[in-house]
């Protein structure tokens, strides 16, 4: 079975090949994205392999199903990529990785907190420079605050037990309530309400229409003056231009992004050679109480161990003609 790999990094390549054994899958490996215009790499594959800023447009299904290819496989939880009316029309079954490691974005989405609560990034390059001086350092406590959580699915409600666990006062926004979280005293609240009562703000749900820019500037203005805005979900859940609005007057205090809704051409390569045409993008980075990280919330070894085995799963599943797992479907 021969399966076509793009936005291939190297480590890509160690964890599918480890996690793929014997099983006699034939990898072909491409650093380009997806695209109507690179689908032809996939010609002589099964099916292709793809990451969160892969194209699966309808011209590049039409273009993978002339090609031959039978099935679409994401090593990611998110489906926004991907034109799901177009993939049944074409007869192309889609398959994800919906739980990897909620534990490690979970994680990262509170390192970004603490970073920016405490100012670290800002205390690491000044040490580092021989100054030890203690101005403009000034942090505060997370044990106390209230933080909102919108979306409670596996990650969301990781984030929410450790705010737990740190004495945070936690609300919730979710189209469905999680029972244990209610028991445990999380509140579940109107959108608005939340934003309204939080003062740390943290993104987690799946980007679909109905959520695109769910934080906006009439949203912003409904928020708490130096509130703190956490998203490691999906760029587009965020205006971004509304939020640089935001900073500007103060309104928001902190904000801390692993995601970015142009990240497609900038996040996964190095760029530090080239400049950068992201005018919005390069905006953000001049904030001072801006932490911006290059989707790597993911990144671990537990979760790209888990990312690999249930991608082999996924292959061999449909290789040999069993009922497939974790189906995305119109």
């Amino acid at each position: 079975m021969q399966v076509a790999v793009f936005s291939a990094k190297p480590y890509d390549r160690e964890f599918l090949t480890r996690a793929a054994g014997d099983s006699g899958i034939r990898w072909q490996w491409f650093p380009e994205q997806l695209r109507a215009d690179t689908a032809k790499l996939a010609e002589g594959s099964v099916a292709v392999n793809c990451f969160v800023n892969d194209m699966l447009d309808e011209p590049a299904i039409t273009a993978l199903a002339g090609l031959g290819v039978k099935l679409l496989t994401l090593r990611c939880a998110g489906f926004n990529q991907v034109d799901l009316a177009a993939a049944k029309a074409s007869g192309l079954p889609v398959v994800r990785v919906p739980d990897y490691s909620p534990h490690a974005v979970a994680e990262h989405t509170v390192g970004l907190m603490l970073t920016l609560a405490r100012r670290l990034h800002k205390a690491f390059n000044r040490v580092r420079e021989g100054n030890f001086s203690l101005e403009g350092l000034l942090g505060l406590d997370l044990h106390g605050r209230s933080v909102g959580v919108v979306g409670t699915g596996k990650i969301g409600r990781c984030v929410a037990e450790i705010m737990l666990g740190f004495g945070c006062r936690v609300i919730a926004h979710d189209i469905t309530a999680d029972p244990d979280l209610e028991s445990r005293g999380v509140a579940y609240v109107s959108l608005d309400e939340l934003v309204a009562e939080s003062r740390v703000i943290t993104l987690h749900c799946p980007l679909l229409p109905a959520t695109h820019h769910l934080i906006n500037a009439e949203r912003i203005a409904r928020m708490q003056p130096g509130v703190m805005l956490i998203n490691t979900s999906r760029g587009g859940l965020v205006d971004t231009s509304a939020v640089i609005d935001g900073l500007k007057s103060g309104h928001i205090g902190h904000l801390g992004l692993d995601v970015y809704e142009e990240e497609a051409e900038l996040f996964f390569d190095d760029k530090s050679g080239s400049v950068i045409q992201d005018d919005t993008f390069m905006r953000l980075l001049t904030f001072p109480n801006v932490v911006v990280t290059a989707h790597q919330a993911f990144f671990t070894r537990d979760a790209l161990t888990a990312i690999a085995s249930q991608t082999i799963r996924n292959l061999l599943l449909f290789r040999d003609g069993l009922p497939l797992e974790a189906v995305v479907t119109a």
